[in-house]
């Protein structure tokens, strides 16, 4: 990679990484003056390189919700390719020929279109001739260029993917075990396709090129590998590859073999394409495949085993999913002894029995599988009572797919993560409250409503007799739950589990209503559409929540127990509704920290980028030729010094 894209992209990372612990830390990784210099540094590169990554702090992506994703044909079909396990016949398909070895990458296949440098248009692989546009989610993938050096019509193919380190991320703060994604290409698939690109924007996807389809009049010496480098040049991440002849491609293939092991991104296999372009060419496709590559596919490590059991794990919103247990056996170098097998229409096709023959391996090497049922048996059947509460459970068909619910609504195994939530440092911050200790608690009776956790005190006796707890551990639990009584609105809406409402959108709405909580539950979707940093979808959640008697049963079990305290505002609220941006170093306030509660104290708002919305830029510097300074003249910003700013707001 280009030295100067290599800088690129590490003054993005630095740059985002100061932002976000300013705004949202309240911390400060380095003066104004440093992120300043490091911004227009940046700036140069990319006017120098002609390329601008999504993520680069110069732009912003807009984020919009379409109401679908309209469908187009591909200009060339893409078709599947030809698959082997075996390495005798993927050295046999070389011929003597040179060839290209890279990463067959397990996600969403992409085809991207820049016209004039810029990216003009994204399609989904779909079935091969019609897929799905998805261009706005596009523009927000971690690490894709907006903007290329290439001014000609550009037309490449690619897979979008979620790395295994972001997937574990992502299903970590997913609250429902039934929300958590089976694997990174379904959690892929679901963020690229998604209506409103906001949610894309927080998955973490990235693009990985892995073939050119059109770039006019740019000579590649009829080779493949010069293909990959170009499009290396113009700032894409590009597949990792291996060039290879029939006397280096099986070292190659072992090479990849350890490789994956480790290897961050998904991937289910390699890939073997002719690096001659003209060969490839006259080669041609059968009806289904190219004839210029070939897969070739892990031969999975097969075990046999017998199955014990299948597990019925109940979750929070009542999806009951089954998982094999069978006697534990050696796969890819770890001991298995557990696979998912997602839902009863699965558990159907498998005929499942206890003390059935089955064969598990790894799927892509990392996730427990079953294979094959060599007995089938079948007598495994849905239970028709919640393995955890005794309630009725019922089956529900979706999409041809069957799964099992149980139908109590007061099932313990839906309190679980509700409690766990409520409890949980940025709620009511109950100290000694686990979601180990808080199953006792509930399997015991002690908890009910929220509002039970206040009442724990009634139940001394049972609870010092437990194992893990004393009169001590007692005592200090009794202490943080007294001290959890005094809290704030914004933490008690965040507590209780209102979906997409994280505690800074609870901030937002404690706000516009001044804390008057009768006042924020009797808006409705409209009103709070309104909300800057709301929008339609948090509205809706909202609403929706308070709409379920159960839900507004629950709040009133803990106003019962709990005192809001409220910030009181001094201050006339003269900033209402107005937007501020503050850079570079401050003398009447210590930090940008003060200035940006003093704004708040009175209604306004600090952000980190100037816009068209920006009421006014404060800088000491009025005159710098710093990248927020250019902008505010350019969009007719005022800009304030310190002491004028003061004087104008503060007297």
């Amino acid at each position: 990679m280009d030295q100067r894209q290599t800088e690129m992209r590490e003054l993005v990372e630095k740059l985002n990484a100061a932002s976000e612990a300013y705004y949202a830390k309240d911390e400060e990784m380095m003066s104004n003056l440093e992120y300043d210099r490091l911004y227009e540094r940046l700036e140069q590169l990319e006017a120098e390189t002609g390329i601008v990554l999504a993520n680069s702090p110069t732009i912003h992506v807009g984020y919009e919700a379409v109401e679908e994703l309209p469908k187009e044909a591909h200009e060339r079909p893409m078709l599947s390719l030809g698959k082997t396990k075996e390495r005798a016949e993927l050295k046999a398909f070389l011929k003597g020929n040179p060839a290209i070895l890279s990463w067959k990458l397990d996600g969403l296949t992409i085809v991207l279109q820049y016209r004039d440098g810029k990216l003009a248009k994204a399609v989904t692989r779909g079935n091969g001739e019609i897929g799905e546009v998805v261009t706005n989610n596009a523009r927000t993938f971690r690490n894709i260029p907006l903007h290329i050096a290439y001014q000609g019509e550009l037309v490449l193919r690619g897979e979008a993917v979620i790395t295994y380190p972001d997937f574990e991320r992502i299903n970590s703060e997913l609250g429902e075990a039934e929300a958590k994604y089976k694997n990174p290409r379904n959690l892929c698939s679901g963020s690229v396709r998604q209506l409103n690109n906001e949610i894309t924007a927080k998955r973490s996807v990235r693009f990985y090129a892995f073939s050119l389809v059109r770039a006019d009049g740019v000579d590649f010496g009829n080779s493949r590998e010069k293909q990959l480098l170009f499009l290396k040049e113009q700032g894409f991440d590009i597949v990792g590859y291996k060039r290879v002849t029939e006397e280096t491609i099986l070292d190659a293939v072992a090479w990849f073999e350890k490789e994956i092991r480790t290897y961050e991104v998904p991937s289910d296999g390699l890939v073997l394409s002719y690096d001659d372009l003209t060969y490839s060419r006259s080669l041609g496709s059968t009806a289904k495949f190219p004839r210029d590559s070939i897969a070739f596919k892990w031969a999975d490590e097969l075990a046999e085993t017998t199955l014990k059991e299948v597990e019925w794990s109940a979750s929070r919103t009542g999806l009951i999913n089954p998982v094999a247990v069978f006697e534990p056996v050696e796969l890819e170098g770890t001991t298995v002894s557990r696979a998912s097998v997602h839902n009863v229409s699965i558990v159907r096709t498998l005929r499942l029995g206890v003390g059935d023959r089955i064969t598990v391996y790894k799927a892509n090497m990392i996730i427990p599988q079953i294979n094959e049922n060599l007995t089938g048996s079948g007598t495994i059947q849905p239970p028709e009572h919640c393995p955890v509460c005794g309630g009725e459970t019922r089956i529900e068909r979706a999409n041809e797919v069957e799964m099992l619910y149980c139908t109590n609504p007061k099932c313990e195994a839906k309190k679980i993560k509700g409690f766990a939530l409520i409890v949980s440092r940025d709620a009511l911050n109950i100290d000694g409250l686990s979601e180990a200790t808080l199953e006792k608690f509930i399997a015991a009776g002690f908890l009910h409503r929220y509002g039970d956790i206040f009442h724990l005190d009634r139940y001394h006796d049972s609870i010092v007799e437990m194992e893990g707890f004393g009169e001590k551990s007692y005592r200090n639990l009794m202490d943080s739950i007294e001290k959890a009584r005094n809290t704030t609105l914004p933490r008690l809406i965040y507590s209780l589990g209102i979906a997409n409402i994280g505690l800074s959108n609870a901030k937002m709405l404690c706000r516009f209503f001044d804390d008057d909580l009768e006042e924020m539950l009797a808006a409705d979707r409209e009103r709070l559409s309104e909300i800057d940093g709301i929008g339609e979808v948090i509205a809706d959640a909202f609403v929706s929540h308070f709409r379920d008697e159960d839900n507004r049963a629950e709040l009133e079990s803990l106003l019962k127990e709990v005192h809001i305290t409220v910030e009181k505002v001094e201050e006339e609220q003269n900033l209402k509704g107005m937007t501020f941006v503050v850079t570079g170093s401050l003398e009447t306030f210590e930090s940008r920290s003060d200035f940006k509660e003093a704004v708040e104290r009175r209604g306004g708002k600090v952000t980190g980028s100037v816009t068209k919305k920006t009421d006014a830029l404060v800088t000491n510097d009025t005159q710098s030729g710093s990248s927020k300074n250019k902008k505010a003249q350019e969009l007719g910003v005022a800009i304030l010094s310190e002491a004028q700013f003061v004087e104008k707001y503060l007297q």
